[in-house]
């Protein structure tokens, strides 16, 4: 068994710095990879996940990257390939959340919502799809329980991320047989020491607990490793929760 197998590639996870981003960052450092994550406001968080995948024995960097901007995007797309020389899979994971109800949802917060869970992988996506054309590459996009379930509370956050599965099954279609794409769609994922307001998540998950960011990280590390042949899918990660 490979311990490392995704030695020599080069992975780019978009918002690493933090929760769900940090552990991907690490599980793919971990599998040999060299690691570029993209933040945008932790700047200590970013440079401290950067030095806990350094001491992995691969090379690691963190850029300063507004997904929902062009220009932005490119130029740290650029910088990663120049780095690195090439860039052979992009997970798209920056994205944000956020409760309000439908009525009273303001079209800046429905904006704001798109521009950073669609159109920010979209804007990766396309930065990035030279480099992954050359090299065989892969586009894993991490979307939502959200996206597969309507929250009377989340209605922007549902139909961005709904979107975003779609948009995965349609650069999947575009631009096969040379980059493979999938999505992960985690549900009730929990960090470190929680509340008793998740607890009620865990008596309805038929797994018996929240998930955890490992758990999204290994389903990720499946599209990331596994055969090439796979594109397209949508893997929940949720415990069954959605059932």
């Amino acid at each position: 068994m490979d311990l490392r197998p995704l030695q020599g590639k080069t992975v780019v996870v978009t918002g690493g710095a933090r929760r769900i981003g940090r552990a991907l960052a690490l599980a793919f450092a971990d599998a040999g990879a060299n690691v570029a994550i993209t933040y945008r406001g932790s700047d200590a968080d970013a440079e401290r996940v950067v030095g806990e995948m350094a001491v992995r024995a691969i090379d690691a960097m963190a850029v300063r990257c507004e997904v929902r901007d062009p220009l932005s995007v490119e130029q740290a797309m650029a910088s990663i390939a120049e780095e690195f020389g090439s860039v052979d899979i992009l997970v798209n994971n920056a994205g944000v959340f956020e409760t309000a109800v439908l009525e009273s949802l303001t079209v800046a917060q429905w904006d704001a919502m798109f521009e950073t869970n669609t159109r920010g992988p979209f804007l990766m996506a396309q930065a990035a799809h030279a480099h992954l054309k050359q090299a065989r590459g892969r586009i894993i996009n991490i979307g939502s329980m959200g996206g597969l379930h309507p929250w009377p509370t989340h209605g922007h956050y549902c139909t961005s991320k709904a979107a975003l599965h779609m948009l995965s099954q349609t650069m999947a279609k575009a631009w096969a047989p040379e980059i493979s794409v999938n999505c992960v769609a985690p549900g009730m994922i929990v960090h470190g020491e929680v509340g008793p307001e998740y607890e009620h998540f865990a008596t309805r998950t038929p797994m018996g607990r929240n998930g955890r960011a490992e758990d999204v990280a290994a389903a990720v590390l499946f599209f990331a490793t596994g055969p090439h042949f796979i594109t397209g899918q949508l893997l929940s990660v949720d415990g069954g929760l959605g059932l």
